[in-house]
């Protein structure tokens, strides 16, 4: 049987890397590189992006587009982790579990669109309360979040390394201040909100990892859902599912001491945790998505989205 021929144009990239390493271990693909001295060859990168039968895509927005214009070949399925296609309705979004028919949309698309990590994790979190109509679509939705600086790419990797260095950090910071971030758009329109969340993204002094926090002021509604009914609702709708996990309504297991949700306790995984804490007294409740920025966020998101886009085993090459 022939091995299905796999591109990752963009492979010195974060993102890139993370999936090059994972597939260079697979024996059921062909994995296609580009030489060094080529990558930015417009011929060279035409040729390899048309003779695959599918391309990832871990470039600059800009640059994606280019590489979608080079390819003729109407075999060739096209994956792109950027984020110039996430709300494109040319292109189906790559999160098998955000709907019960997306998986089959995957399946059958040529053009998919690798998720965000930051909406991975919000996403998981509201879309089961919005389809369940826990939740009103006008319900006015915050976000703060944290990711480890590996989700900026190169250059902040570079500015950390050279920090601890120098033993100088930035423990936490802010940043997005301006607001109008990039994934907004993404949150937007995946969650069915009627507006837009209102976002602030977060950098700490670790390497990868996410929170992403997700605030529930229940009291604004003349019937508030309680904190039962909203987990429920959203541990039914990811039943069955290997790389979405709900923790249990109560259970403080897997919190550090009982109280402190750590960030890094997925990483090395494909799986986003997702946890709801409330108070029926006050009408307050918390959703929190606990993700690999580089995992579920990044690279295994998109080896999972391959996976099922070639008709391969879902869970091929991934950790739950």
């Amino acid at each position: 049987m022939t091995k299905p021929k796999v591109f990752i144009d963009g492979e010195a990239g974060t993102t890139g890397l993370q999936i090059y390493s994972r597939l260079s271990q697979r024996e059921d693909l062909e994995l296609v590189s580009i030489a060094a001295s080529k990558r930015k060859d417009a011929d060279e990168r035409s040729r390899l992006l048309n003779s695959v039968d599918i391309a990832i895509l871990c470039l600059p927005d800009d640059a994606a587009k280019e590489a979608v214009s080079f390819v003729s070949n109407p075999q060739v399925k096209i994956l792109d982790a950027s984020t110039a296609y996430r709300t494109d309705a040319n292109w189906v979004y790559g999160f098998p579990e955000l709907n019960p028919n997306q998986r089959q949309r995957i399946a059958s698309a040529r053009f998919v669109s690798n998720p965000g990590c930051y909406p991975t994790g919000f996403l998981a979190c509201v879309r089961p309360l919005m389809v369940k109509e826990l939740l009103p679509s006008q319900f006015a939705v915050t976000i703060n979040a944290v990711s480890g600086y590996s989700g900026g790419g190169k250059s902040l990797i570079q500015q950390y390394d050279r920090a601890h260095q120098q033993q100088t950090g930035y423990p936490f910071g802010i940043y997005g201040t301006k607001f109008g971030h990039k994934h907004v758009k993404e949150m937007h329109q995946h969650s069915g909100l009627s507006s837009p969340p209102l976002f602030v993204p977060a950098v700490g002094d670790f390497e990868q990892g996410m929170l992403v926090q997700v605030p529930l002021p229940l009291w604004t509604l003349a019937q508030p859902p309680t904190g039962e009914a909203i987990h429920r609702a959203i541990a039914d709708y990811y039943a069955g599912e290997d790389f979405v996990q709900v923790a249990p309504f109560r259970d403080t297991s897997m919190l550090r001491d009982g109280t402190f949700l750590d960030a890094t306790a997925m990483n090395g995984t494909n799986r986003v945790q997702v946890f709801v804490f409330a108070n029926d007294d006050t009408h307050e409740a918390l959703l929190v998505a606990r993700l690999d920025n580089l995992g579920k966020g990044a690279s295994g998101a998109a080896i999972q989205n391959m996976n099922i886009m070639l008709g391969l085993s879902e869970a091929l090459g991934l950790e739950r």
